[in-house]
């Protein structure tokens, strides 16, 4: 399985100390360079990078086409524009993505993409993770991952919590 990242899944996990869940269900992940940059900027919040430096798993891939990195920056950030473009490239799987512009451009270009509220879900569905609301309250406390109160009671309803 082929499985492309941007920052946002990879970053927030991070933040609460959890990159584990993101191994636990992706085994590898491919992440490219922008988004590389874009996770070792936490260093200035005092953000633990050492599971990510790390990780064995993660690995740092360029994409090749320039010209479709440039025409997806015309709308999404760095990171994205690349994850987007690496993910096309390489024929992932899965693309992980939480920002809205780039799931609904990555979804029009055919990629299957899951956010860091799905990688939860299956976290627990793998029974890699006991519970989601514990680790979901952490995210929006002390990462400020923002989730709308209708879907954050959907995805505690389909985690059977």
């Amino acid at each position: 399985m082929i499985v492309v990242s941007d920052t946002s899944p990879i970053s927030n996990l991070l933040v609460i100390g959890r990159l584990d869940l993101l191994k636990a269900v992706y085994p590898a992940v491919l992440v490219p360079p922008a988004v590389h940059v874009e996770i070792l900027a936490l260093r200035r919040f005092s953000i633990p990078l050492t599971d990510y430096v790390q990780a064995g798993w993660i690995h740092r891939q360029a994409p090749t086409d320039l010209n479709f990195v440039s025409t997806l920056r015309k709308r999404l950030d760095a990171g994205e524009s690349e994850a987007i473009a690496l993910a096309v490239e390489v024929g992932a799987d899965t693309l992980l993505i939480d920002e809205s512009k780039g799931r609904q451009k990555a979804a029009g270009l055919g990629l299957s993409t899951v956010g860091l509220l799905g990688v939860l879900l299956k976290a627990k569905a793998i029974g890699a993770l006991p519970l989601v609301k514990p680790v979901l309250d952490e995210l929006m406390t002390n990462a400020d991952f923002y989730v709308a109160s209708a879907l954050r009671q959907r995805v505690l309803q389909l985690a059977g919590e």
